[in-house]
């Protein structure tokens, strides 16, 4: 087909689509090419040059993620000159970063981690000299800890690509240059959305969510769900250990919301779940207080109310108001029971203002 590519990756034969980078290429076949500020998501950048690779009949060391293919091609990813390569960028990075991973929440799915592993980075013989900068806490819902922070740029990128905000850029210059807002204003007022796209992309532990802190290593296991803040039907993981949820990350297959979510959907979930004052089982009025009651209880309670109040005032004293914010599914209901069970026409619902 005219729309593909015949290129050799590691002496392997590979075929793609035209346009598809040497990093897109190799990915598709199973051969990992190490690589921290790429994300499939983002725009190439070809910032952090530890994709380099060698390519018969080109000069140089090109990175991958920013090199398209072309036919015939022949790439080597794996040669003893591409690791020592590697080997001293990736030192240069770590001269700055703490060697502080057992207390890191993103200790064992730390992309640098699995990088460091990779290229087989046993030491570091140049002088380390950390930053040693404040942890900004200048929000509700995830802290900033710019010492870990790599500059691979991918906060940015996902910020001013995905997002459209710009809320936060690369400031200074040289061994100077730090991610931060305009001003080093708090991100309450550099216009944040606190939507936890930068999170989701930081591939260290320079950006983690109050909820997960404290919580080290890999989730225990993590359920696919449906936000339930809106009728948008946002996809989400929700990451489980020890029976609490201890992050929640947009699921990025899904067709609705590819990898986004919002606010609520981002932060407002794992709180209000394991919040001591959380309602757990239904409340019913017994002599003037509230107990404690089954569902079966509460249920027939209120269906006995509504039927009382159906049977003395007649069925248009009661109506049915829903929420644009629920699903379409749900909104079909309240009607059906208005109309079925109330015998009243009395429906309405927000969108309509």
């Amino acid at each position: 087909m005219d729309s593909m590519i015949s290129l050799t990756i590691d002496n392997r034969e590979v075929e793609v689509k035209r346009g598809a980078s040497v990093l897109e290429a190799a990915q598709s076949v199973g051969v990992y090419i190490p690589t921290l500020c790429y994300h499939p998501s983002l725009e190439p950048f070809g910032a952090c040059r530890l994709c380099v690779v060698e390519i018969e009949k080109m000069r140089g060391f090109p990175t991958s993620c920013t090199t398209p293919v072309a036919e015939g091609m022949v790439v080597h990813t794996d040669t003893p000159q591409l690791q020592q390569l590697r080997r001293s960028i990736l030192e240069l990075i770590l001269t700055e970063h703490p060697q502080t991973c057992l207390t890191c929440p993103k200790n064992l799915n730390c992309e640098l981690q699995r990088v460091a592993q990779y290229i087989g980075l046993n030491e570091i013989s140049l002088p380390q000299l950390y930053k040693e900068l404040p942890v900004k806490e200048d929000n509700p819902f995830f802290y900033r800890d710019y010492n870990l922070c790599i500059l691979c740029g991918r906060c940015v990128r996902v910020c001013q690509e995905i997002r459209g905000v710009g809320a936060v850029a690369f400031t200074y210059r040289g061994s100077q240059a730090l991610i931060g807002t305009a001003f080093d204003l708090p991100l309450l007022q550099a216009g944040c959305q606190f939507c936890g796209a930068c999170i989701d992309v930081c591939p260290t532990g320079a950006l983690i969510e109050r909820s997960r802190r404290g919580w080290q290593a890999l989730p225990e296991r993590s359920v696919l769900t449906t936000c339930p803040y809106c009728g948008v039907g946002c996809q989400l993981r929700l990451e489980i250990k020890k029976g609490r949820i201890i992050g929640v990350t947009p699921e990025l297959e899904a067709v609705v919301n590819q990898g986004q979510a919002c606010v609520k959907g981002r932060f407002g979930i794992a709180e209000p779940i394991h919040h001591p004052d959380r309602l757990t089982t239904p409340l019913v009025r017994r002599n003037g207080k509230l107990e404690e009651a089954t569902w079966e209880e509460a249920i027939s309670q209120v269906a006995q109310r509504f039927t009382e109040i159906k049977e003395r005032y007649g069925p248009d004293s009661l109506g049915a108001f829903s929420s644009s914010r629920c699903t379409n599914e749900e909104n079909y209901l309240v009607q059906k029971l208005a109309r079925t069970c109330f015998g009243t026409n009395n429906v309405d619902n927000c969108a309509r203002i």
